[in-house]
């Protein structure tokens, strides 16, 4: 849905996209921008469509996922300040993802002959998006390790405290996340079944290191959990 919503830009400044240029600059590059507020759920595109655009999240999450032999694995999680659909930019080719809410969510969306004009105005940004490029497949070569050499309770335990480094709220000693997923969707965020999942959940909240609250849990033992995932 298109409508106007007011909304935290700095958020959106602080992303990597206009770290090479000055605030004002940036500014007046963001107020040229289409601005969506989406409700949850919503398929922004869908793996094998061509790209066209990037966007960049203001408020919300947005999962990115795929499907092979008909099994679906959920790539990422992103929030305030990440881009994503960027790699339509270099590459025209489909889309390699599809991308849908979490929650309710506000995004800028950027079509590419839009990008490549700021480019040509500020050449930095092109510096500054190839370093958001290389920083994502580093952490696709760290998921593809982990799923390698990690157990599942390993790989669960990073993927909670990265969420929770994230998308967190400090509540004393403890972090509470409200990360929005089914247990499918965080069984296809580890490649694991939902069963394990489950049983690895309990297993934790057991241990006293999470206490799980519907889509949302405590991360109550940091220390501990962090131990578990290296």
């Amino acid at each position: 849905m298109r409508q106007t919503r007011r909304v935290d830009k700095n958020v959106v400044l602080s992303s990597p996209l206009f770290a090479g240029i000055s605030s004002g600059e940036a500014k007046a590059l963001l107020e040229t921008v289409p601005q969506l507020t989406l409700r949850r759920g919503k398929t922004l595109y869908r793996e094998g469509e061509p790209g066209d655009r990037l966007y960049v999240i203001a408020e919300g999450k947005i999962k990115l996922g795929n499907r092979s032999n008909d099994r679906e694995s959920l790539l990422a999680v992103l929030g305030p300040g990440d881009l994503f659909g960027e790699l339509s930019l270099f590459d025209p080719g489909p889309r390699g993802a599809t991308a849908t809410t979490v929650d309710e969510s506000v995004v800028y969306e950027l079509r590419n002959e839009m990008f490549a004009k700021w480019i040509e105005q500020h050449p930095p940004m092109a510096m500054y998006l190839l370093g958001v490029l290389a920083a994502k497949l580093r952490r696709a070569n760290e998921s593809l390790g982990d799923m390698v050499f990690a157990d599942v309770p390993g790989r669960l335990a990073k993927a909670l405290l990265d969420l929770a480094n994230r998308f967190g709220v400090p509540e004393g000693i403890c972090v509470r996340l409200t990360h929005g997923l089914t247990q499918e969707e965080l069984a296809q965020l580890v490649g694991a079944t939902r069963e394990t999942v489950n049983k690895t959940l309990a297993d934790f909240e057991l241990r006293g290191w999470i206490r799980r609250e519907g889509r949302s849990l405590v991360v109550q033992d940091l220390e501990r959990l962090g131990s578990r995932a290296r």
